[in-house]
């Protein structure tokens, strides 16, 4: 009588696959949160060049002032958009992130020029040291520019 093997693993087979599996992931978990930190510094540099371009193309669409102005005196807890009376435009919050700006607001005035020189906007992770920062550099034109790497420090 031949007697014929069931197939499947062995409970040994899937604890060592497990095993290797378990290494794996402890092996690329740091990578991942310093990839997924570098993904949110770049969305929030996103946004605030495009917060600085729409105050400044509602300076010139409504010849008059328009106020960039973070919440609460930390750009990181957000800002809002305001021409006169009116609240054009509001953003949330960026946890886990330091956003480095001008202490006071940014105002465009109707030509689309900022009334006071700005310098930069430097965004960081307070979680991951690794991830690179980006910096927005305003100039009195009003005009942005984002960079990373030795260009901003």
């Amino acid at each position: 009588m031949v007697r014929s093997r069931a197939a499947g693993f062995t409970i040994i087979e899937i604890l060592f696959a497990l095993t290797i599996l378990a290494i794996m992931a402890t092996l690329a978990a740091p990578s991942f949160r310093d990839f997924v930190a570098g993904q949110r510094i770049r969305a929030a540099s996103y946004d605030v060049s495009s917060a600085l371009m729409l105050a400044r193309s509602e300076a010139v669409k409504r010849n008059g002032t328009v106020v960039l102005s973070p919440q609460g005196g930390n750009w990181a807890n957000g800002w809002s958009l305001v021409a006169g009376t009116a609240t054009l435009a509001q953003h949330e919050a960026f946890p886990d992130l330091a956003i480095d700006g001008p202490s006071a607001s940014v105002t465009y005035v109707s030509s689309g020029r900022v009334s006071a020189p700005v310098t930069r906007f430097a965004i960081s992770s307070t979680t991951a040291t690794t991830a690179a920062r980006r910096c927005i550099r305003v100039d009195l034109t009003g005009m942005t520019a984002a960079y990373s790497g030795a260009g901003c420090p």
